[in-house]
C-alpha cells in the first residue's frame, strides 16, 4: 500500500500513520502471502492447478453512493461485495483484495477506518486477505477503487459466452430488493404502509447485499452452468450481456421472477410494478446462470441444499428471437433493456445517482 501527496504537499490525514494503522488493523495475512502491505507490491504464491481471476471496480461518491443513504461502513461493505460477486459469477474463490482510496479533506482517520471495517466485514467470511492498495487526497469527493484476486480450477471458469439454445435460465435469491431499498432510503411516499420488518429487510438488501460465492463454486464443482453473470446492473441488462456474448436470445417468464414478500408489499404500497423492480433493479448481486435442460432435476436437487433460493425464470432461444418476456396473461412482449448504464441520462437501475454525460 503506497500513498500520494495532496497538491499542497500536506496531508490532514497523516498518510503514512494512516497506512500503518490500516496495516495493523486490517492487513494481517496468512497462507499464500509472502509480502503484504508495506512494500511497493504484494507477493503471493499462486495456487497450483488453478486459473487466476482478477476483477476491479471504481466506486465514486455522488454516483455509486451518498452519505445520505449509507454509512461509510456500509459503503465499504458493499464495494467489497461488488467485487466478490464478480468472482462468484466466474465460479471462483476470492483470495486477496487491494484497496485504493482518494480522500477529501473533510474525512478523518476514524471515518476511513470505518470504511475499511466495512470492507473487511464482507471479506473475512470468505478468507479474503487485504494485501495492498494506495491512498491519495481528493479535491472533489471520495473515490474507492478495489481489486480482488481469486482462483478457479483450471479451465473451469464460468463465462457469459456459453449459453446454448434450449438452456434453462436460473437466478438466485430474490430480485428488485435493492432498488426498493434505495427508494425507501430516499423517503418516497408510501413507506408508512410497510411494516418495520419489511423496511429493514429492503434497506439491508440495498446496503448489505450478499455475494453468492458458494453457489458459484457449486456450479463449477458440478460442471452444471453453461454461462453465468452477477445481477449488478439489472436483470434485463445482465441477461442481455449473456445473450450478446453467447449469440442467443432469451424468453423470460414474468410469473416466475422471484420477488420477496417485502418487495411485493413495497410495490403494492407504491402502486408500482413488481416486474419493473425485478427487471430494472441493479445491485441485487444475485447470480444469473444457464444450464442444459437435461440437468434440471440435478440443478433443482442442489438448489434445495444451497444457502439461497434458485429459481428457473426462462429459457434460451435462438438469437433471432431477441429478448422477450411472457407476461402473466401469457402474452409475449419485447423485453426492454432498462438497466443502469454510465454516461447516459435518466433512470437506469438501482445506483445511487445516475451519471450525467
Amino acid at each position: 500500500m503506497s500513498s500520494r501527496p495532496s497538491s499542497s504537499g500536506k496531508s490532514t490525514l497523516a498518510e503514512f500513520r494512516l497506512i500503518e494503522d490500516l496495516r495493523r488493523r486490517f492487513g494481517r495475512t496468512k497462507h499464500g502471502v509472502v509480502r503484504g502491505i508495506g512494500d511497493d507490491t504484494a507477493i503471493v504464491h499462486p495456487s497450483a492447478g488453478n486459473d487466476l481471476l482478477l476483477t476491479t471496480d471504481l466506486v465514486t461518491e455522488g454516483v455509486h453512493f451518498r452519505l445520505k443513504t449509507a454509512t461509510l461502513r456500509d459503503i465499504g461493505y458493499k464495494a467489497a461485495v461488488a467485487n466478490l460477486s464478480d468472482i462468484a459469477a466466474m465460479g471462483g474463490s476470492p483470495e486477496y483484495i487491494l484497496v485504493a482510496v482518494a480522500i477529501p479533506p473533510r474525512y478523518t482517520p476514524r471515518s476511513i477506518k470505518q470504511l475499511y471495517r466495512g470492507l473487511m466485514e464482507a471479506c473475512r467470511p470468505h478468507g479474503v486477505q487485504l494485501i495492498g492498495g494506495d491512498t491519495s487526497s481528493s479535491a472533489y469527493g471520495l473515490f474507492l477503487s478495489i481489486t480482488v484476486a481469486g482462483r478457479v480450477p483450471r479451465g473451469r471458469a464460468l463465462t457469459r459466452a456459453g449459453a446454448r439454445i434450449g438452456d434453462l435460465i436460473y437466478v438466485t435469491g430474490t430480485l428488485g430488493d435493492s432498488l426498493a431499498g434505495l427508494q425507501l432510503l430516499d423517503a418516497v411516499r408510501g413507506r408508512e404502509k410497510l411494516s418495520l420488518r419489511a423496511r429493514s429487510f429492503l434497506t439491508s438488501r440495498h446496503r448489505r447485499p450478499t455475494a453468492r460465492i458458494e453457489t458459484g463454486r457449486i456450479l463449477t464443482r458440478h460442471g452444471l452452468a453453461t454461462a453465468a453473470i452477477d445481477v449488478s446492473d439489472g436483470l434485463s441488462g445482465d441477461l442481455s450481456h449473456i445473450c450478446t456474448q453467447s449469440e442467443v436470445g432469451a424468453e423470460l417468464n414474468a410469473a416466475s421472477l422471484p420477488l420477496s414478500s417485502a418487495c411485493r408489499a413495497f410495490a403494492a404500497a407504491q402502486g408500482a410494478s413488481g416486474l419493473r423492480l425485478a427487471l430494472q433493479g441493479g445491485e441485487d448481486y444475485e447470480l444469473l446462470f444457464t444450464v442444459p435442460a437435461s440437468a434440471q432435476a440435478r440443478v433443482e436437487r442442489l438448489g434445495r441444499r444451497a444457502d439461497c433460493l434458485w429459481t428457473c425464470i426462462g429459457v434460451i432461444r435462438p438469437q433471432s428471437f431477441g429478448l422477450r418476456v411472457r407476461d402473466r396473461d401469457g402474452i409475449l412482449r419485447r423485453l426492454p433493456v432498462t438497466s443502469y448504464q454510465h454516461f447516459q441520462t435518466g433512470f437506469k437501475g438501482a445506483r445511487e445517482v445516475p451519471c450525467s454525460p
